[in-house]
């Protein structure tokens, strides 16, 4: 099968996915696999989410889950951009953003790179 899109990525046409800094996806090459009937098939690189606790990451509050709360808003809290809560969702070791906020009293850990200011008091 013949992918235009593909072809006009691979002649320069069209540039290459990028996407914004703010995403979990910033950085991640796409790839191309090839196969056996010959057509290609596009994909992101695969992201490799660090464990919790890493080291390379700092923690620079604790949040007191409460009813109402979701993701996005414990992200614009505490990091300034709603759009950062899958470094919450990765820094609390969750596959599901809702498993941020479940169950009402548990603390969800705030973190960022190592070096990189930021946090509010609670």
């Amino acid at each position: 099968m013949n992918y235009p899109l593909l072809a006009m990525m691979q002649l320069g046409v069209v540039p290459p996915v990028t996407f914004p800094m703010d995403s979990r996806y910033y950085g991640s090459a796409v790839l191309q696999y090839t196969a056996p009937d010959g057509h290609a098939v596009a994909y992101l690189q695969r992201r490799l989410v660090p464990q919790p606790g890493a080291p390379n990451y700092a923690v620079v509050n604790r949040h007191t889950v409460v009813e109402g709360d979701r993701p996005d808003l414990i992200a614009a809290r505490y990091l300034g951009d709603p759009l950062m809560a899958w470094l919450v969702c990765d820094a609390n070791g969750v596959m599901q953003p809702s498993e941020l906020t479940t169950p009402l009293g548990k603390v969800v850990v705030i973190t960022t790179p190592q070096g990189v200011p930021g946090g509010t008091g609670d």
